[in-house]
Order: structure tokens, then sequence, then C-alpha cells
């Protein structure tokens, strides 16, 4: 809008100079054309002559447009218009503006004058003019149109502006829009183009075309993951199975080999089927049938599990769980990412530890926090720590095989929820954000919630 009054003001501007400038050069030129005459009156008949011919102009031109003033040296009026010398012009060569008026003997409305001074040999003075009024009033006329033109033109630039800028939001808006539900999953969607060939359709299109090509690379890489945890896990569970029964046969010498193998075959059955469950849970993007979940009894459900795991470890399990607290979505993978989380924390929390379980509502979400004072995850692997396989470097020694969190992440993503990690001086806190749902009324009593005392 700024350049295109900016362009506009040059352009009137340029208008005015052109219009009242000719204007006012055809007045000079107009006021040198009757000195040039009158100076050749002057050259041929002399004062004499020179007042004949002023008095026969100002005779046919009674409108009073050309204004004369023929004076001795004591300014004393010998011809002409005008009745006395203007106080505003000296008497020397030169151009000058002055206020036309009753003073100087004008019979009319004050006008503005333009005339110029000729000294006559002998010290009289000359004085030719112009009544300029209709010039000033064309002036005044030309600067309220550009006044005017200027006020439109702002008013159709911050409108023409504006339409301009809606329709450019609205283009992207929708390039927004359908970005943010690829990103929660559904690679399906593609941008729309309008078919005219502009910027936006070539962005839609080549915004299109690398949507296809990952498409067509993770569909590449998850197969081959698929395939691979597909083709493992049945001649796996063969081996487990001959494995367990060899278990029964064998001899006590050799019993504790054959356990730990049937174990590490339980490890690796567990990590094809999480890999299986997330390539699933990413692959579909949503819930299929999601239900009215009592969060807050899952949640009593999780702590009753795991309370003997910590105890175990003389952990301290301590719960802040609000009742009644309702989600929509899946009971079983809920319970999973409750598991996985219950269980990182006990498993990198050192003994005497305590873990924090808590549930409550803000605003429109229910945050599901656990809290331990284990080793922690340091703030460069916080995002990390989603990708499949990545272990903390200090957590490698421990069990497990890096999926936990991921399901986890896959499983929040589905239900339109965050994540969110942070220290717990000393420790992780993980605080999961869930759409929240109102509150069940009339629940039958079976139903309602126990609560699990904390312990220590």
């Amino acid at each position: 809008m700024t350049l295109f009054a900016i362009s506009v003001f040059i352009l009137l501007g340029f208008i005015y100079w052109a219009t009242a400038g000719y204007m006012a050069e055809q007045t000079d030129e107009t006021i040198e054309a009757e000195i040039v005459g009158l100076a050749e009156q002057y050259q041929r008949q002399g004062v004499n002559g020179l007042i004949s011919v002023i008095r026969e102009r100002v005779a046919r031109d009674p409108n009073g447009k050309s204004l004369y003033l023929f004076t001795a040296r004591d300014y004393i009026k010998l011809a002409g218009n005008l009745e006395q010398w203007p106080t505003e012009v000296q008497p020397s060569d030169g151009w000058f503006n002055f206020p036309l008026d009753s003073t100087l003997g004008w019979h009319g409305d004050p006008h503005i004058a333009r005339a110029r001074v000729f000294v006559v040999p002998g010290g009289l003075q000359l004085l030719v003019g112009r009544d300029v009024y209709d010039l000033m009033a064309v002036k005044k006329l030309i600067e309220r149109a550009i006044n005017w033109g200027m006020g439109i033109t702002l008013a159709l630039a911050l409108f023409g502006g504006i339409m301009m800028s809606r329709s450019t939001a609205r283009r992207i808006e929708v390039i927004n829009q359908i970005s943010q539900k690829i990103m929660n999953g559904n690679l399906a969607l593609r941008i729309p183009a309008r078919g005219t060939g502009d910027d936006f359709d070539q962005l839609a299109n080549n915004l299109n075309q690398m949507l296809d090509r990952i498409v067509q690379l993770m569909e590449g890489i998850r197969h081959v993951s698929d395939n691979i945890a597909h083709d493992l896990r049945t001649p796996l569970t063969r081996l487990r199975n001959r494995l367990e029964a060899t278990l029964i046969s064998v001899g006590p010498e050799h019993r504790d080999n054959v356990a730990d193998a049937v174990a590490e075959a339980d490890q690796l059955l567990s990590t094809f089927n999480a890999l299986l469950r997330i390539a699933r849970l990413e692959t579909g993007g949503k819930v299929v049938n999601p239900v009215q979940i009592d969060l807050s009894q899952l949640v009593y459900d999780a702590a009753e599990l795991y309370e003997a795991l910590a105890e175990d470890k003389h952990q301290r399990l301590n719960l802040n769980v609000e009742d009644g607290l309702q989600v929509c979505g899946d009971k079983d993978l809920l319970f999973q990412t409750l598991s996985n989380l219950l269980d990182n924390a006990i498993k990198y929390t050192p003994e005497e530890g305590i873990i924090d379980l808590s549930l409550v509502r803000q605003d429109q979400f229910v945050m599901l926090s656990v809290a331990d004072s284990g080793i922690g995850i340091p703030d460069e692997d916080k995002e990390k720590v989603f990708q499949r396989f990545y272990r903390v470097a200090k957590s490698r020694s421990l069990p497990g095989n890096g999926l936990g969190l991921s399901l986890v992440g896959a499983v929040v993503a589905m239900h339109k929820g965050r994540i969110e990690l942070s220290d717990n001086q000393p420790g992780l806190r993980v605080n999961l954000y869930l759409p929240a749902v109102s509150r069940k009324q009339g629940m039958p009593a079976a139903e309602q919630p126990r609560r699990l005392p904390s312990k220590g």
C-alpha cells in the first residue's frame, strides 16, 4: 500500500507541476510580450506615445485582466488602471506577486496579481502585470483534486492490500492446515491446487511431489522392517518353543543356559512385536474404535500392577490422582503407555528412589505425569529418545531395546495429545496431555475408582 501510494503521489505531483507550471509560464510570457510591445512603442513615439498606448489598452480591457501603471520619478501616476504604486513592489526590474485591492484603486474583489517592473529611461517606472486569480483558482482546484485523489488512492490501496492479503492468507492457511494433518499422520492428504499455474500452485505441486517421494521411501522402509519382523518372529517363536521343551528334559547342569536362551528369545520376540505395533500405530494415524475411558481407574490399575515391582527395589510409589477423569481412546494402548512409563521409571531409578504418579485436569486436557529420581535424560537427547532403538549413553548397560518411548509417542500422537520431557532434579518427569471429555454422571458404585495408598 505504501509503495502504491508513493507512486501515485509522485504521479499526481508531476501532473500538478506540469499543469500549474505551464499556466504560470503562460502568464509570464503574456506579460513579457506586453512589455516588449510597450518598449517598441516607447522607442517609436516616446513617453507621450507610451502613455497613449497604455490608455488604449486599458480601454480595450474593461475587466482589468491586464494591469498597467506608468509613473514619474515621484510615483505620480501618468497612465494605467492602478491608482498608486504597490508597496510590495520595489522600483527595479524583477518579477513580483502582490495583493490587488481597493488601496490600489482596484474596484473588484481582492485578488493576487503578478507583475514585472520595467525602468524607462529618465527615471520613469512602468509596471505591467496580470490578474492571476484564475490561475490561483485552478491551482487550488488541482491541489484539492490531488488531496482527494491521495485519499481515495490510500483507501483503494488499503482495500486492495487487504483483499490481496486475505487471498494470500487463505491459500497459506490451506497449506498450513493440510500440512498439520499430514504431520499428525495422515500421509494420504495432498495440498489442493487451483489450476491457475501461479506460484502457489507450483509450490503445492512441488510439496505434493515431495510428499509422494517421502511416502514412497517410508513405505519401503516400513515394508522392509515389517517383513524382517514377520519373517524372524516365526522362526524365533519356534526356537523359543524348542528351547522351552528342551528346558524340561535337559540336565541340571545345562538348565540355566537353556533358561537364559529362552529369556533372550522372549526379549527378541518382544522387540519384534513392539516394532510391528509401532508400525501399525504410525500407519493408522488415529484410534480406530475410540471409547470413553475412565483414565483415573486405569492409572490405579497400572500403579497396582507395578507396585510390587517398585517394592522389590525398595522404591516409593506416590499417587496423586484426581478421580473421574475421562478421555476418549483405546484402553489397551493407553494402559500399555502407562506400563511403559512406569517400567522405565522403576528400571532407571535406583533403590530407595521415589516415583511420583499423578493425574490432574488442566483446562481442556488431562495431564498424566510420571516423575522419578533416576538417571534422567540430557537435554540434547530429549527429542531423540522417541526414535526407534535410540538409547541414552548412560542407560545402555541396563536391559531394554529403546522402543518404549517410541511406542508412547505413537500412542499419544494417535490420541491427539502431546508429550513433554523435563528435568525432575534429579531424574526425569514425563508429562502426557490428552484431550479430556466431560465427567460421567451417575457412575455406578461398582465402577467408582478406588485409591491405591501411597507407599513409604
